[in-house]
């Protein structure tokens, strides 16, 4: 079992920046794929970046490629979500999730919320 806690939400002007944090317990993090969704009012959620277990692959979103960077602290159980030009259609929920091995989206935490104003 894995319980995720994500932080470091909050509100930002276009094109600033925020980073996110996502915190694990539980045993064997560094076995877990990572990932982050996000979803916008009236909207369902959608991938934005995933991270291997291992910290050597990561895989983006198109519409946040290049502005968006996840990476993981084996050592902090903790993986981060560095978002850089933030714009307002960057605003939404956005949930942390992991998964054993190459998977992600067997655990969700509770979600963050970003709101981007123009």
């Amino acid at each position: 079992q894995v319980q995720l806690v994500e932080s470091g939400g909050g509100l930002v002007q276009a094109g600033g920046s925020l980073r996110l944090s996502c915190a694990a317990s539980g045993r064997a993090f560094s076995t877990y794929s990572m990932g982050w969704f996000r979803q916008a009012p009236g909207k369902k959620r959608e991938f934005v970046a995933r991270i291997s277990w291992s910290g050597g692959n990561t895989h983006y979103a198109e519409s946040v490629k290049d502005r968006f960077f996840i990476s993981r602290d084996s050592a902090k159980n903790t993986v981060y979500l560095q978002m850089n030009s933030l714009k307002p259609e960057d605003a939404a929920e956005y949930y942390c999730t992991a998964g054993l091995g190459d998977s992600i989206g067997d655990y969700w935490g509770q979600g963050t919320q970003v709101t981007v104003s123009s």
